[in-house]
């Protein structure tokens, strides 16, 4: 499960604090799906980083799985941001000098053991249809395809939380849908809770569970 619970961020500056996050609470539980919708800079990418425990609320908790993470040794919290969080951006991120199946393994690299990874990334990228594509590297394929890369190595831990911000914002419609689809797909046969932050409302309403952030503030759509 995941638990927020009154999280507020905010900076300094030399004009004083700036408040991007205001009182958020959240609760979300394996199997959940939600898109959270805003205007560019009302917050949506830093409360995704919060949740993934990139970056630390100035008040407020989040828990995942019963653990605080921002409790834990710095070590201790990146196995457990390792293990337990999937990350989907708006660019891939993909290593240009890999392959697809190198790209997919990646998180794997600093896991305690790795019985059995590369067969799991094999069977992941024949779910998003790249079988075909498995030795290629990312400069050959389409922007589609790469972000279909990105949902492989994602999931490729199976963590709990899968966190997507704008995923489909470079591509165009078709490749949107195809992607789309296919996470949704994915998450639902993995039962992760999956949050997924975008300012594209034909996107958004795929998920079953909508919420908006505007002015600091997450509330029902």
């Amino acid at each position: 499960m995941l638990e927020v619970k009154q999280v507020s961020k905010s900076y300094t500056t030399p004009r004083g604090p700036l408040e991007i996050l205001s009182d958020v609470s959240l609760s979300l539980s394996r199997g959940d799906a939600v898109a959270i919708m805003g205007p560019s800079g009302s917050g949506k990418s830093t409360l995704l980083y919060i949740l993934g425990a990139l970056e630390q609320p100035t008040a407020g908790t989040v828990t995942l799985d019963g653990r605080n993470p921002f409790e834990l040794p710095e070590k201790q919290l990146a196995a457990f941001r390792n293990k337990q969080v999937g990350f989907m951006f708006q660019d891939h991120c993909l290593l240009p000098q890999c392959s697809v199946l190198e790209n997919v393994l990646v998180p794997t690299l600093v896991a305690e053991t790795r019985n059995g990874v590369e067969q799991r990334a094999r069977q992941l990228l024949e779910r998003v249809g790249l079988r075909e594509r498995i030795d290629h590297k990312p400069g050959e394929l389409s922007g589609g395809e790469q972000q279909r890369v990105a949902i492989a190595r994602a999931l490729i831990r199976e963590p709990l939380l899968l966190l997507c911000d704008e995923p489909t914002g470079n591509l165009d419609h078709e490749s949107a849908e195809s992607v789309a689809s296919m996470l949704l797909e994915l998450h639902r046969s993995q039962q992760t809770i999956l949050v997924l932050v975008t300012h594209n409302a034909e996107l958004a309403v795929k998920f079953p569970l909508r919420l908006a952030l505007n002015d600091r503030h997450l509330n029902k759509v």
